[in-house]
């Protein structure tokens, strides 16, 4: 869910995010603070996940202000126990500005490209779960292909 959704239609959204949550859906903020969504939302929005947006983490150790407000945003979601996701880590730098934040989840190109679900299978040495099937686990015997931290 984006900001942008929240602002439009707050009730109605609230209410179908309140039934998503409640049949067991984890919800994410996406794109959080690039929107027009009063912080007030996250006390009343079901929400697991707050995922910064990648303008942000651009940023990180060149514009203080970025720096701080990813800071802020970080220990916020942490203050609330709502897990945190960077977006857009390129650089070295970056991943290591947001783990001294406090920071452990991320995605960007420094990670991996956009990939299939068989493509994350081979990275992982898993199977992923197919809509209308069940997934294969992994063999335990086998040497793990990566280890994601």
């Amino acid at each position: 869910v984006t900001e942008r959704v929240l602002v439009q239609a707050p009730g109605p959204v609230l209410d179908h995010l309140g039934e998503l949550r409640r049949a067991g859906v984890r919800i994410a903020i996406d794109d959080f603070g690039t929107g027009y969504a009063s912080l007030a939302y996250l006390r009343q929005l079901p929400v697991d996940i707050i995922k910064i947006d990648r303008s942000f983490v651009a940023g990180l150790g060149e514009d203080d202000t970025l720096t701080l407000l990813t800071k802020t945003i970080v220990q916020l979601g942490r203050d609330l126990g709502i897990a945190v996701v960077a977006e857009g880590i390129e650089s070295s730098r970056q991943l290591g500005l947001l783990r001294d934040m406090g920071c452990g989840l991320g995605q960007g190109y420094l990670v991996a490209a956009p990939m299939s679900a068989a493509e994350v299978e081979t990275l992982l040495g898993t199977t992923v779960a197919q809509p209308g099937g069940g997934a294969v686990p992994p063999d335990p015997e086998a040497e793990p292909k990566a280890i994601v931290s």
